[in-house]
């Protein structure tokens, strides 16, 4: 039988609980985040349902200082983020704020960029168990809260991915540090084609840490709160444990699986250039369809995600954020990013005018121009 004192702890979290839940769906004025304490532990909700909590810089400047709280506050354990409205967890950043603000010259082009990035360090330097609960779309963003910490819980309706080539900017919050410490060269063929991985696939393939069942989350959300005073292994024992009882998919393959041997020598070039001529020259299925993917891209952000990440391999996370502070500056600049927001998320007829419109034209110059220091605006970590 359960001693009173642990019962009455364990109810009193689950009215908590309870009351975040009814808060989240209270009306349309509410907060953008939800900061609870429930227990010891902090739980953050991000809670634009309708947006699909996609990260804005007012959620940027609530997260940052209660994160830097929690991870000094004694009475802080662990501190778990989610998402609510059961469709994602953060399938992005704002990006249509964010290309009017460019547009008009708007300093939110320069905050936005630099507050997320520091958020994403402050994430992958916390000093207190993060657990990231990306139940659902997980996208840009929305992968910068979640893959820098040490704990990334997927379900069956996770879906990663990193499509920014696609809008004409790169796999940024931190892409170039993780993409390319996945296996092989997965990361350079997730980066440059924005593929999608669901399920049990973005645990197989090192984004998410551990994989449970969607309907067995909030279960291992009370148990979460529940630990006392608890240690990375602690945490790590609860979340293996949920995971072994969750069974669904578990015999379904790895979705790359047919292909990894072809996505490490194909996209092993030298260059995009190189990559494309390998696709071009092969005649599987697979390749003839990775080639019309790429094609589909800004050849100016399929350059600049090659030397992203090619460079970003050997750095520490918080050099690759200063470096993709560089590149985002770099895209606010140029032509490519407000043309692949308006084609893909304004207009969406998905036929954007890239300009440079073809890889040649795309000059090492110009790529190397992207890189370049800012002086007295660069990020500082």
């Amino acid at each position: 039988m359960m001693p009173p004192i642990i019962y009455a702890y364990r109810f009193r979290s689950i009215c908590r609980l309870q009351r975040l839940q009814a808060h989240m769906m209270s009306s349309a004025s509410a907060p953008e985040v939800l900061l609870e304490k429930v227990g010891r532990a902090g739980v953050i909700t991000l809670n634009r349902p309708k947006a699909m909590n996609a990260l804005n810089l007012t959620m940027t400047r609530l997260l940052y200082p209660q994160l830097k709280e929690w991870e000094t506050d004694e009475q802080t354990d662990i501190v778990i983020i989610k998402g609510a409205g059961g469709r994602a967890f953060c399938a992005g950043g704002d990006i249509i704020a964010v290309t009017e603000a460019g547009k008009s010259g708007d300093p939110l082009a320069q905050d936005f960029f630099r507050e997320e990035y520091v958020l994403n360090n402050t994430i992958g330097m916390y000093k207190k168990p993060y657990i990231a609960l990306i139940d659902g779309i997980t996208m840009g963003g929305g992968v910068g809260l979640s893959v820098h910490g040490r704990f990334r819980v997927a379900t069956e309706k996770t879906v990663f991915a990193m499509p920014e080539t696609a809008i004409g900017l790169f796999p940024d919050v931190g892409g170039g540090y993780f993409l390319p410490r996945l296996q092989g060269k997965l990361g350079m063929f997730l980066a440059l084609t924005g593929f999608r991985l669901k399920g049990r696939d973005v645990q197989r393939v090192g984004v998410a840490s551990h994989f449970v069942e969607s309907q067995k989350i909030s279960a291992l959300e009370l148990d979460l709160v529940g630990l006392r005073s608890p240690s990375n292994e602690d945490v790590s024992k609860l979340l293996e444990s949920y995971q072994t009882q969750s069974c669904l998919d578990a015999e379904k393959p790895f979705v790359l699986q047919p292909h990894l041997q072809d996505i490490n020598r194909l996209f092993s070039a030298g260059s995009v250039e190189g990559i494309l001529q390998n696709l071009n020259t092969d005649n599987s299925a697979f390749a003839k369809k990775q080639a019309e993917t790429l094609a589909r891209m800004s050849p100016t952000s399929l350059k600049i995600t090659f030397r992203q990440l090619e460079q970003g391999a050997a750095m520490s996370l918080q050099d690759v954020l200063v470096m993709e502070y560089r590149l985002c500056q770099a895209c606010m600049r140029g032509k490519d990013f407000y043309e692949g927001v308006r084609s893909v998320l304004i207009d969406k007829d998905h036929s954007p005018r890239w300009s440079p419109a073809t890889l040649a034209e795309v000059s090492d110059h110009s790529v190397d121009q992207c890189f370049s220091p800012l002086g007295e605006t660069d990020l500082r970590l």
